[in-house]
């Protein structure tokens, strides 16, 4: 038996009213999602448990069947290691956005969703004025990487999207009373110095672009610790994203990082390369976890026509063309489907609501629909911790 799990970030969400209160998977056209969910069994799967924050990181862990609570350390250690950057035993990593202030507030957490070429050439201006304080790693995009060397972890931070046009005195890293806390909130406010001026912003901001005028850190944490996946299930396997934290959890449990040309993490992306790259995978691996990023950024935008067409591109342009593949492949294969985590539209950001899910494969129940409130009468009922992987690997 082989398995895939595929992954639309943020998909879930709540009624609303301008959709004649149904959620935006329920007003979509996903004819294949619905066909997977008919032919399956559903339920809800609590990805974040309680008292963790409702961060992608944490999410995806569950589903690739590493309990947070165990596993998790911080976001910025997983998004080096996609990065190639090495991180040793006692250095602090931070996911470090480069962001649009405005007025003392942050406007937009992505800078207009900046070019990878852009932002570099502001972090490599950073970098030569912050050199005393750590060192920084370009990423893609707004999606960079700050260490210190051989530093505690003390700070509780905050991710930019969400604190949404927030005071942005009122979201730096805490406990105020630290001194590292003092020194790296001093960084981001005089990063607004070093970087408003740079002809990359000036040229954006002629062009009516938001600017990268100021850096972001947050989602701190050390190296972890986690058994690779074959030895903790069994199984050989591979990912397909475009981002970092999913490429980076993917490097700690063992899994071969696969890349696909034109897969951007936005609109965008390549969702029929990632389909092919999948199912070419899945010929000599066990096991391929698929995510795309696009739906969740539809749902931080607050666009729910976005967000809709969003949808249906996933739908008919990655889960169809892997529907349509698997009949080309000697093993049967079980498919898990289901988003990391909610993002509803009426908040803009990530929230811990259990999940819709669909296991294809083994057990079947009376859904017809992938959604929401089909999912909640389904057979598996509310799975937590690893038991989503479990319920997979055994369906």
């Amino acid at each position: 038996m082989k398995y895939i799990v595929i992954v639309g970030d943020g998909m879930a969400d709540y009624p609303l009213e301008e959709l004649g209160d149904k959620t935006p998977l329920q007003a979509a056209d996903t004819p294949n999602m619905d066909e997977i969910a008919a032919k399956g069994a559903s339920g809800l799967f609590k990805t974040i448990p309680d008292n963790m924050g409702a961060g992608s990181d944490i999410a995806n862990l569950s589903i690739m069947g590493y309990h947070p609570r165990k596993y998790y350390t911080g976001r910025g250690p997983l998004e080096a290691a996609s990065m190639g950057v090495d991180v040793g035993e006692n250095d602090l990593v931070f996911r470090c956005n480069i962001i649009t202030e405005e007025n003392g507030r942050i406007k937009d957490y992505s800078a207009g969703h900046i070019s990878s070429s852009e932002a570099e050439e502001l972090l490599r201006a950073a970098a030569e004025a912050f050199s005393d304080v750590g060192e920084f790693y370009p990423g893609i995009s707004y999606r960079h990487v700050f260490i210190l060397r051989d530093s505690s972890n003390q700070l509780v931070s905050t991710p930019p999207h969400d604190a949404l046009d927030g005071e942005i005195t009122k979201h730096l890293l805490k406990p105020e009373n630290s001194p590292l806390a003092a020194k790296l909130n001093e960084m981001m406010l005089r990063s607004r110095e070093v970087l408003s001026n740079h002809p990359v912003n000036l040229r954006r901001i002629k062009e009516g672009k938001n600017p990268g005028n100021m850096l972001w850190l947050w989602g701190q944490g050390t190296r972890p610790k986690m058994e690779p996946l074959q030895e903790k299930y069994g199984i050989r396997g591979a990912v397909v994203s475009a981002v970092d934290v999913i490429k980076g959890l993917g490097r700690y449990t063992g899994m071969e990082i696969l890349e696909v040309e034109g897969a951007t993490g936005y609109y965008d992306t390549n969702y029929e390369g990632k389909a092919r790259a999948a199912l070419d995978a899945l010929r000599d691996k066990d096991y391929v976890y698929v995510h795309v990023e696009a739906i969740d950024e539809a749902s931080h935008a607050g666009d729910v026509e976005m967000k809709i067409k969003a949808l249906e591109d996933f739908d008919r342009r990655l889960v169809g063309e892997i529907l349509d593949g698997l009949p080309g492949l000697d093993d049967g294969v079980a498919i898990g489907l289901l988003p990391d985590h909610a993002t509803p539209i009426s908040v803009r950001t990530h929230v811990k609501d259990a999940v819709p899910f669909v296991i294809m494969g083994g057990k079947k129940d009376d859904t017809q629909r992938f959604d929401e409130a089909s999912a909640r009468k389904g057979l598996y009922g509310l799975l937590k911790g690893e038991e989503f992987m479990r319920s997979l690997l055994a369906p």
